[in-house]
């Protein structure tokens, strides 16, 4: 991967519409925000899926890697452009990697800078951060990316779910970086409704997915590549967490050069990307 490619106004292996499918985005918003609260109404979570009974079929969506897989199942079950109102039923099952993914896909297909992270939102329960994805654009006049829960918008975990505030949502990076200074405890940030993904790991984990997602490979939640397992399971040391620093400063700085050389680390790297 060269920096030239980290153009996030331009779509990555995830994030490419197919021929056809731009016409779903005609009666789109203009405005950011309203991109993503469009897709706010196009994803359903598993959990949510399940309590209404739909087939494990339909729940099994939430394996979609692809923006252009995950349209392809939202249209087979209502051909609309994306802004006509969906029940919960005709939604795709995805998880908040996918509402993040998706808004980001249709933000870079009008050509506005776009870019999902992944990370922990520390708004979900008091003291705690807990494993999420969340959507940022480039805002030109302010000269920042603007942090957006895509798939809250609208409810009250916070008070401006479109415009994040600072420590509202950290990065992988961010957060192992608060850790490795003490200033955040580890076993504090994890998997809601699990009892073993809390952890250091699990912080240094969604930062190799950050980095990822900053290289325009969004991956799901649960994909494991490089030392990542190893970590999960506690087998890496102190040199793998050196490792790991390095990832989170070069994340921090937001340099492209220093991503892509980054992205071609064997530990860090997505070797195999699936498309399905």
């Amino acid at each position: 991967m060269t920096a030239d490619a980290l153009d996030y106004s331009r779509p990555g292996p995830h994030t490419r519409l197919e021929a056809g499918q731009s016409a779903l985005l005609e009666g789109l918003p203009d405005d950011p925000v309203g991109i993503c609260a469009v897709v706010r109404g196009l994803v359903i979570q598993p959990s949510d899926a399940a309590r209404l009974g739909l087939p494990e079929e339909r729940i099994a969506e939430k394996n979609i890697r692809p923006v252009s897989a995950l349209l392809t199942a939202l249209t087979a079950l209502d051909p609309a452009p994306l802004h006509h109102p969906r029940g919960p039923e005709t939604r795709v099952v995805g998880t908040c990697r996918h509402f993040a993914t998706l808004a980001c896909a249709l933000l870079r297909a009008r050509g506005v800078p776009a870019r999902a992270r992944c990370g922990f939102g520390t708004y979900f329960a008091e003291g705690r951060g807990l494993d999420h994805w969340i959507t940022e654009y480039w805002h030109a006049g302010d000269g920042r990316w603007v942090r957006v829960d895509t798939e809250h918008l609208g409810r009250a975990y916070l008070d401006h779910p479109e415009d994040l505030a600072p420590g509202e949502f950290l990065t992988g990076g961010e957060a192992w970086i608060r850790y490795r200074e003490g200033r955040l405890d580890a076993d504090r940030f994890g998997v809601a409704g699990t009892e073993h993904a809390w952890g250091p790991h699990e912080i240094s984990g969604n930062a190799v997915r950050d980095l990822a997602a900053l290289c325009k490979h969004e991956m799901l939640n649960w994909d494991e590549w490089g030392r990542m397992t190893e970590a999960y399971e506690g087998r890496t040391g102190p040199g793998y967490d050196r490792r790991v620093d390095l990832l989170a400063a070069a994340c921090a700085a937001d340099e492209p050069a220093a991503l892509a050389r980054l992205f071609t680390d064997p530990d860090f790297a997505v070797e195999r990307d699936p498309t399905a």
